[in-house]
């Protein structure tokens, strides 16, 4: 239905790990750790792997949806404005899979349609129908507007509210069904300084708080990423999720089986509503892909041997990272002894 190949992003060609907003403007500003380093201007990741990432949702779904969502001082107005703009941004998104008329949403993808009260929350007249990817939602009963909706985009969705006379800000709501070893329950109703602190070495973006939401509210839409390297492509790596090989004490590096996990996050204010809708949307790619090159291989070694001691313990590397770092510094030396010869011989 999506048939586009997913993206791929290699912010580690930096050369250095470092926790930071890294925000870029949606739509202006190039990507650089982008293949083709084009500046994006879409939300949502429409694309093949969509069936896996729905399918993910759903067993999240019927497993322990109040694990991974919940809402905590969500206004009406924030509620309304981050929903409209999910609602209208996925149908303009989608190449007329989805639609939105102010009222219904209907997913010809996944084969269902339903009535909206945005403001509230409400899901009303729930219809389904023949669709290539309807069987993946078969069963599943959305609880509100905002499951619903999220059920429909690849993307997870939190929405960051703020009070203006005080300058409180909070986590109002989650719906993050694909989580990289958080639970979203220890970060709703929490400020940006709060959800953050438990991130190695977020100390200095902290710091910015204050300036960082204004500009998210005010001066948006942006995206950002963040990465790591994991040793399953499980979505779900929520800590009560069953457990997989991802940082098992018994996991050691295997080239063959282990991903470079990129989160592309996007972040879009409402002003007038006094918040901001989060999206993040997961990519996992297969290490030997995401080092196709002598130099991105280089740049991988070097990003991963500048994390500090707990930025190694935070992204779970520990007992990978001495196996990982061989590895990658043979993957330089080999391929460029590769390169070198071809290059002599003027081919």
């Amino acid at each position: 239905m999506f048939p586009g190949p997913q993206v791929t992003y290699r912010p580690f060609l930096e050369g250095v790990y470092r926790v930071s907003a890294g925000l870029f403007r949606l739509g202006t500003q190039p990507i650089p750790w982008r293949e083709d380093g084009r500046a994006e201007e879409h939300t949502f990741a429409l694309d093949r792997e969509y069936a896996r990432f729905i399918a993910s949702k759903v067993t999240v779904h019927r497993r322990a949806l109040h694990a991974y969502a919940g809402e905590a001082g969500l206004t009406p107005e924030l509620r309304e404005a981050a929903l409209t703009f999910v609602a209208r941004t996925l149908a303009a998104e989608s190449g007329g899979a989805m639609t939105w008329d102010g009222q219904r949403f209907t997913n010809r993808a996944l084969g269902w349609s339903a009535d909206l009260g945005l403001r509230w929350g409400s899901v009303e007249a729930l219809t389904r129908f023949d669709a290539p990817l309807a069987p993946l939602v078969a069963g599943v009963t959305p609880l509100q507007a905002l499951d619903f909706l999220a059920l429909n985009t690849p993307e997870d969705l939190a929405v960051l509210a703020r009070d203006p006379r005080g300058g409180r800000d909070w986590l109002a709501a989650a719906h993050v069904l694909s989580p990289g070893h958080w639970d979203p329950r220890d970060k709703l109703g929490r400020d940006f300084v709060a959800v953050h602190a438990p991130v190695a070495g977020s100390g200095p973006m902290n710091a910015t708080a204050p300036r960082l939401l204004e500009a998210v509210i005010s001066r948006g839409p942006f995206v950002r990423f963040a990465w790591g390297v994991a040793v399953s492509d499980r979505l779900d790596q929520h800590p009560a999720a069953p457990p997989d090989e991802d940082r098992a004490a018994t996991a050691r590096f295997d080239p063959e089986r282990t991903f470079v996990r990129v989160e592309r996050q996007t972040l879009t204010g409402f002003p007038a509503a006094r918040g901001a809708l989060f999206t993040i949307r997961p990519y996992l790619y297969p290490l030997r892909e995401a080092v196709a090159t002598p130099g991105q291989a280089g740049a991988l070694a070097a990003a991963l041997r500048s994390m500090t001691p707990s930025q190694v313990a935070y992204k779970g590397l520990a007992h990978l990272l001495p196996g990982l770092l061989e590895w990658l510094n043979a993957q330089q030396s080999l391929k460029e002894s590769e390169v070198s010869p071809a290059l002599h011989s003027g081919a």
